[in-house]
Order: C-alpha cells, then sequence, then structure tokens
C-alpha cells in the first residue's frame, strides 16, 4: 500500500533536532498530477540533513563521504546557493536580512540529495533556519530547473507555533508541462524521526494542479548506512534526472502541451 501525497504531514514540534553534523532519511517522493489529465509517479530516494557549519567536520568523520572534494558520495558548496563555490551560511544569512531575519547564527541544516559518484540534481533543496535556542525561525525553499536554473523561496516561521504552513506566488518556470504564475502551499513538519513535506501548487486560476510529497525515516548518518544506502540505490542520483525526463516524455505522449521557458526572475530569492 502506497502514501496518498494528499494526506497531510502530522503537526511538527517546535524545536530543531538535536545538535550533529548530519542524518540520513531514506524515503520516498510522490507526485500526483490533477490536470489537465491525471499522472502519478513514486520513487525510492534518499537524502541526507547536514548542518552546513559542520561540513568539514563530517568529512573528517565519514570514510564515504567528501566535502567539496571527490568521494563516493559527497557534498559541494557550488551545487548549492550562489553557485560559486563560496561558503552557504553568508548567502542563506544575507537572504534571510534582506527580509528582516536575523537568526543570531542560529543552526543552519540543508536537506538535500548529495553528490552520488559525482553527480547530482536537486529538485528542491530545504534550508531550516533555526534561532540558538532551537526554534525555527524561517525555511528557505531552492528549486532547480533541468534547464541549469534555480530561485529561492525565504518564507518565515513562527518560532512559537508548531505548525508550519507556506503559501507563495509561482514565479519560477519548472515543468515545460506548466504556465507561470499559480501558487505554491507548503506543509511540513522539521526533519526529526521522520521526514514530511507536503506541496500542492495551483494554477493560475487557482485550480489544484499538483500534489508532491517527501517523506522518509531518520537513520544515524554513518559510514555503514551510507554503504547500504547506496547499494540499495546505487544511482540514485541519475535515477533522479532520468525520471523527470521519462515522466516528462509519458506526459507529452498523454498530449500535454508545451510551454515555452520564460525568463528566470530578476531577484535570486522571493517570498
Amino acid at each position: 500500500m502506497t502514501t496518498d501525497p494528499a494526506r497531510s504531514p502530522p503537526a511538527p514540534p517546535p524545536a530543531s533536532p538535536p545538535a550533529e553534523d548530519g542524518a540520513l532519511y531514506l524515503g520516498r517522493v510522490v507526485h500526483k498530477r490533477l490536470q489537465p489529465m491525471t499522472h502519478r509517479l513514486e520513487y525510492r530516494v534518499f537524502s541526507l540533513l547536514l548542518d552546513i557549519d559542520r561540513l568539514s567536520e563530517l568529512d573528517r568523520r565519514l570514510k564515504l563521504f567528501g566535502y567539496n572534494r571527490r568521494a563516493v558520495l559527497s557534498f559541494r558548496d557550488s551545487d548549492h546557493g550562489p553557485r560559486d563555490g563560496s561558503p552557504l551560511r553568508p548567502w542563506v544569512e544575507a537572504a534571510l536580512a534582506a527580509r528582516g531575519v536575523d537568526i543570531a547564527g542560529g543552526p543552519i541544516r540543508l536537506l538535500c540529495f548529495p553528490r552520488l559518484w559525482g553527480y547530482v540534481f536537486n529538485p528542491l533543496s530545504v534550508y531550516y533556519c533555526y534561532l540558538p535556542d532551537g526554534r525555527l525561525r524561517a525555511i528557505l525553499y531552492e528549486v532547480s530547473n533541468t534547464f541549469g536554473e534555480q530561485h529561492g523561496y525565504l518564507l518565515e516561521c513562527d518560532p512559537d507555533s508548531a505548525e508550519i504552513e507556506h503559501a507563495t506566488d509561482k514565479v519560477f518556470h519548472v515543468s515545460p508541462f506548466n504556465r507561470m504564475g499559480g501558487r505554491y502551499r507548503f506543509k511540513m513538519k522539521p526533519p526529526d524521526a521522520r521526514l514530511a513535506v507536503l506541496i500542492r501548487q495551483s494554477d493560475p486560476e487557482g485550480r489544484p494542479m499538483l500534489v508532491a510529497a517527501h517523506r522518509g525515516e531518520r537513520r544515524a548518518l554513518t559510514d555503514r548506512a551510507l554503504a547500504a544506502a547506496i547499494l540499495r540505490h546505487p544511482l540514485m542520483t541519475l535515477k533522479v534526472t532520468a525520471a523527470i525526463h521519462w515522466e516528462a516524455l509519458k506526459l507529452w505522449l498523454k498530449g500535454a502541451k508545451y510551454v515555452p521557458k520564460p525568463e528566470p526572475p530578476q531577484r535570486e530569492v522571493t517570498g
């Protein structure tokens, strides 16, 4: 029995996960298109939750993980944020400051796919920005398309609320079969023992168009756990890109109309 992506995730706890350099999540991604035709996909993935200030520590601790260097599984600063290889905290803090948010040096944890055998593509990376006392203050959703473009949606959280629900206008082109405009609605719980991210997209007329969910179970980030994940999903990051193009072909064969890619938004981060 598969998980219904439209089912709401449980209410999240208000505090951050225990302080650590990283965690591993084994789970599934589900997409369900509702119009102009129905289409559903589901595939297994594994993700990393990384403290962006402790990546060098993680590199020293694990044999299978490399930070800004070649390894079976790695993380490179150049795959995220400004894409120039610079540290990520200044970029995230600049985006927060532009919105008037100060996390006072609190932890920033990034949920993403790692590089595997030197390749990675992240349709969505999520930066959880915490206050020093462990309360979640903001989330930066970094969306990438297959045209080599990225855009961030920065949305504030109520530090005293256990509920995380966000809504924002869609301003960045992702699918060649979706028109620009419409809205995203995010509902989630901060990653703890389980991962639960739910995204609903509506079209420019406000009609439900797409539901996506990413759910997973937490594992300690060890060489043994990484080896097991790699053996189970040896070409996971390549599969992500291949699946995007394969599902696009199936949609085209079903009669989906191609939408030309517009220019990306001038602002790197909106919200």
